[in-house]
């Protein structure tokens, strides 16, 4: 099966890439996505071994920050289920699963942030689902030959 590549968004004072390497074997179940189209990607498209690469939103300097890759694939969110959490659904039960998590795992932080702002500018970017306008979604394809482009800017 050919690996496929994503990009997963995060708000640095919320679950930066610093917590992550920060845990016990630097991974975490990935939780707290609330939006359909994203759920059903991590659902029904994230593979084992598939790479993604670890985007800090909504900060001072949006961009690429790290590589991750998917450990584990998807199983039902146990927030969700959770009456405490802030990502708690009532339409969310065990026996009828609404929201998904997908395990990463921390590969490496980027020897520098690649910012939104110069993958914007660059032309081999713009088709990326990323810098295209009015795209907000948290999980994200990135082709292959945007991945390989993308690591050339590092």
């Amino acid at each position: 099966m050919t690996r496929r590549y994503w990009l997963m968004k995060s708000e640095p004072d919320v679950f930066g890439i610093e917590t992550l390497a920060a845990l016990p074997a630097q991974t975490t179940a990935w939780d707290g996505v609330r939006n359909y189209q994203a759920r059903n990607m991590m659902r029904d498209e994230m593979k084992l071994g598939d790479r993604v690469f670890f985007y800090h939103s909504n900060c001072a300097e949006p961009g690429i920050v790290g590589i991750a890759e998917i450990v584990r694939e998807a199983e039902p969110d146990i927030t969700a289920e959770n009456p405490e959490s802030e990502y708690f659904d009532p339409k969310h039960s065990a026996e009828n699963p609404r929201w998904f998590v997908v395990e990463v795992k921390l590969e490496r932080r980027l020897k520098r942030n690649i910012t939104l702002a110069e993958m914007k500018d660059d032309p081999a970017l713009v088709e990326m689902p990323l810098v295209r306008r009015g795209n907000r979604l948290s999980v994200m394809p990135v082709s292959a030959a945007e991945w390989q482009h993308i690591l050339t800017l590092e």
